[in-house]
């Protein structure tokens, strides 16, 4: 069982890529190596292979805090759970029911309207994983540019103390605070934390 993660980016075409480029690549970096397990193609769409199922929910809430740290932009995520069968050179080439069923959630997503779902061989816990989807999305398509940085940087190091963070960012303990509570990130780590614990349960 692996995760395959199909997306692009919204707004791209009224930003410069020159501005968002170099910010998806650091995100998809931190997850795997070009061109194996990730690549991005058609512009601003992009694929991301995750061997461990168990952090695809992870890597899609790192990959949006990122993207939202740039002004009126966001990014439309299938997330896709299942077997890869045929690894190629180019993660674009391989095959298997996670790139297939990342492609088709991907596709559904205008339908669901929703900027983020899963599918995995279970229809059970794709219900109950895309109705909490659905709430955490929520807090964070409302994440401003300055509660994006906060919660990129939490997921970056989360050992990091508040007051390590603010200092990384050049302000009080006080202001991290008040832009993780705003993000709602407590929540949200604790929704992320929910789903491999469920994923458990179906492996």
């Amino acid at each position: 069982m692996e995760a395959v993660i199909t997306g692009d980016i919204i707004g791209s075409t009224k930003i410069s890529p020159e501005n968002w480029l170099p910010v998806l690549k650091a995100a998809l970096k931190t997850w795997g190596k070009e061109p194996a397990d990730w690549e991005i193609y058609r512009g601003d769409s992009f694929q991301l292979k995750i061997s461990n199922p168990m952090q695809a929910i992870e890597a899609a809430v790192y990959i949006k805090a990122a993207i939202k740290t740039i002004l009126e932009l966001d990014v439309r995520l299938g997330i896709g759970l299942g077997e890869i069968n045929y690894t190629a050179k180019k993660i674009t080439e391989s095959n298997g029911t996670a790139f297939i069923h990342s492609g088709e959630v991907f596709e559904q997503l205008s339908k669901m309207n929703q900027e983020m779902a899963i599918k995995s061989p279970w229809d059970q816990f794709d219900m109950e994983m895309n109705l909490m989807l659905k709430l955490a999305l929520i807090p964070m398509n409302q994440w401003t540019v300055s509660a994006a940085i906060a919660v990129w940087e939490v997921l970056k190091k989360p050992d990091l103390t508040q007051k390590e963070l603010g200092a990384k960012l050049g302000i009080t303990q006080h202001a991290v605070s008040a832009r993780l509570s705003r993000a709602h990130m407590e929540v949200i780590q604790e929704w992320m934390a929910y789903y491999p614990i469920k994923l458990k349960t179906y492996l």
